[in-house]
């Protein structure tokens, strides 16, 4: 008996499977029926009743899938890696034809496209960005390399994007907005040296670099949307990582019939390197992600997110040499976690989810003359409570409306303290300061997107945003974006609209402030060359409003300011507590 199970186990072990759900791109209903298949093979099977497959017994290798239903557009994912004794989990949105421009006539489509994001965004699978060339398995990085995106520095993910500064970067996790996803951040910005999202629990990303719809706010640059993947529902499973900087663990496995749960921990090693090589400081990190999926019949799902990231830069002040370079440099400490429960309900012509969240960062920073005398220390505490409501309607086959809420009820407190005793030129003024207040943010937006014709689809909207630590604590910003089918594959897109974004916490504790506003303007032609070749091209026009200045260094906007580490080396050490005023543009 034990000779003839040795087929069937290498059988499981030189194969692996694929769970997936289709359902539709506005509704989110399951698509009962669906066909899935590996293009080139003969393996495939149909959606059950809830828009799911399940395919086993796959040979290792690379595959594309491909995902169609009568009266959609077919949909591939492509360069899906299936391995020995893994699964892989994938989601298919497929558009009805009815409400897609005439583009449809190409058989299957390699590039999904999202209503609020109908310019100047781009959808990146789990596999695009783990093959990146130089993403390092960072899906900051692998975005650093798009059109109209560049790294502010080496070794760091302080993003440009259009000519917007590192603090008008928007990150969305599983429909919960981050401050920042780095490690060791700048306080009021969004770069840091590496991402803590965990890369093997990403499904896709969604990057835009402008133009993006009223769902999005309080940004000015861009949005990148994060989806991440369930965990596998047909058996425990994990692997241990040993990388170049980091050894981590994954574990992921089923919840009851009905649900799933993954985890992940990670911690460096970099400070056994710095160690080793004698340096005179040493940073270490950990990072944890846990989600947790569980459906409540077919119509409502419930999940939850929890991510955490512990941040810590120690120094050793033995020698003159160490006690000089660590001088140049700003102690970064910094602990934080993100949590959100969420709740998404199906209905007969769309669908609306609910989700309560709460975000938490402590950041300690502290500088030190070569004498060891303080001449920068700054503790603080930033933590937010949001409550949000989305939802997708479908009336008719033309018309889409998309509308929701958000409440945001905050607390900033801690205390801060400049020594300029030396006349140091990057600190040109002493002050000492602790603050302890409570914040409100509220937001509100609709949206309606329509054809007109069989060529045209007209997308119209707008959003209003409070924050009663504003100047002007209330603001309206409508957008608007067109899409002409010019050609049967040329499609001319125009997107106009008006930004907001309040003021970062840390400008404020010294300053009132406006927000601050651009209106911007992208053009774009793009062509489809075939089914997985397109050529586009924009241009775009970004004009600046009520941008902080500083007070004490007229020359200096904060537009220029929230890359790097901080301290001497940077020339930027206090980066937004000095005076400032709304005066850039």
């Amino acid at each position: 008996a034990s000779f003839t199970s040795l087929p069937l186990i290498a059988q499981e072990q030189s194969t692996g499977s694929l769970r997936g759900k289709v359902h539709d791109a506005t509704t989110k209903e399951p698509l009962i029926g669906a066909s899935v298949i590996l293009v080139g093979t003969s393996f495939g099977n149909a959606a059950d009743l809830n828009g799911e497959v399940f395919i086993k017994n796959i040979p290792a290798g690379t595959y594309r899938i491909q995902a169609s239903f009568i009266g959609y557009k077919s949909i591939i994912i492509t360069d899906v890696v299936v391995a020995a004794g893994r699964q892989n989990q994938l989601e298919f949105d497929l558009p009805p034809t009815e409400v897609s421009l005439k583009t449809v006539v190409v058989e299957a489509d390699y590039f999904q496209k999202n209503t609020d994001m109908s310019v100047s965004s781009q959808k990146l699978s789990y596999e695009e960005i783990r093959r990146a060339p130089g993403g390092l398995e960072d899906v900051i990085r692998a975005v650093s390399v798009l059109p109209g995106v560049v790294q502010a520095s080496a070794g760091r993910n302080d993003l440009i994007v259009r000519g917007g500064a590192p603090s008008e970067n928007l990150y969305v996790v599983d429909n919960l907005e981050i401050p920042n996803i780095n490690h060791f951040g700048t306080q009021g910005a969004t770069g840091g040296p590496l991402s803590f999202v965990n890369l093997d629990f990403v499904r896709d990303v969604t990057f835009s670099t402008g133009g993006f719809g009223a769902r999005y706010g309080d940004k000015l640059s861009s949005v990148m949307s994060i989806d991440l993947k369930d965990g596998r529902r047909d058996r425990l499973g994990g692997k241990v990582t040993v990388a170049a900087t980091q050894f981590g663990l994954n574990a992921e496995g089923p919840l009851g019939n009905d649900g799933s749960v993954l985890f992940s921990a990670r911690r460096s090693y970099l400070d056994f390197i710095f160690k080793a090589a004698n340096f005179g400081f040493v940073p270490e990190y950990w990072d944890f992600l846990g989600k947790a999926t569980y459906k409540l019949g077919r119509s409502d799902e419930l999940s939850f997110l929890g991510i955490g990231a512990l941040d810590n830069v120690r120094f050793f002040n033995n020698t003159a040499d160490q006690r000089y370079s660590n001088s140049r440099i700003l102690g970064n400490a910094q602990n934080q976690y993100f949590s959100n429960f969420t709740w998404k309900h199906l209905m007969s012509s769309g669908y609306m989810t609910v989700s309560l969240g709460r975000t938490f960062v402590q950041y300690e920073f502290i500088q030190s003359d070569s004498l060891l005398r303080p001449l920068f220390n700054s503790n603080s505490r930033e933590g937010e409570t949001c409550l949000r409501a989305d939802a997708v309607l479908l009336p008719t086959h033309e018309l889409e409306l998309t509308f929701g809420a958000q409440a945001k009820y905050g607390r900033i407190f801690g205390d801060y303290l400049f020594n300029n005793a030396g006349g140091s030129q990057s600190l040109p003024f002493s002050a000492a300061r602790n603050w302890d207040t409570t914040t409100l943010k509220l937001s509100a937006y609709a949206q309606a997107s329509t054809t007109l014709g069989s060529a045209v689809r007209l997308t119209v909207g707008g959003r209003l945003d409070h924050f009663n630590w504003s100047e002007n604590p209330t603001v309206i910003a409508p957008r608007a974006a067109i899409a002409w089918e010019a050609a049967p594959l040329t499609t001319v897109t125009l997107s106009v609209g008006v930004y907001y974004q309040s003021p970062a916490s840390v400008w404020l504790i010294n300053n009132e402030l406006k927000f601050l506003r651009v209106n911007q303007g992208v053009l774009g032609v793009e062509h489809i060359l075939r089914s997985d070749t397109k050529v586009r091209i924009e241009g775009y026009v970004k004009q600046y409003a009520d941008y902080p200045a500083s007070l004490a260094r007229p020359y200096l906007v904060l537009a220029n300011t929230g890359a790097g580490f901080g301290g001497s080396e940077d020339g930027f050490a206090a980066f937004g507590f000095e005076p400032l005023s709304s005066g850039g543009s």
